[in-house]
């Protein structure tokens, strides 16, 4: 997966949350990331918040402390 569509698509799902109260928000965000996003792709995710999320809506990155952090050796 490339970058850009790995934000692209978290971008997308914090812009459909916007509308909630904010702890809802992250909460939301995050299980659909958990439920939706494979291993890889939250793999990828993590990857780029070390690197310091550049692009990333702050949405997700609040909601990144919810979400499931695979093993950063898979693949």
């Amino acid at each position: 997966m490339e970058t850009r569509d790995m934000l692209r698509m978290a971008n997308q799902i914090a812009d459909f949350f916007k509308g909630y109260p904010r702890e809802e928000a992250r909460k939301e965000a995050a299980t659909h990331l958990n439920n939706y996003w494979d291993p890889r792709m939250r793999k990828h995710l993590f990857e780029h918040l070390a690197k310091g999320g550049e692009g990333l809506d702050p949405l997700i990155i609040e909601a990144a402390a919810q979400i499931r952090k695979p093993k950063m050796d898979a693949a």
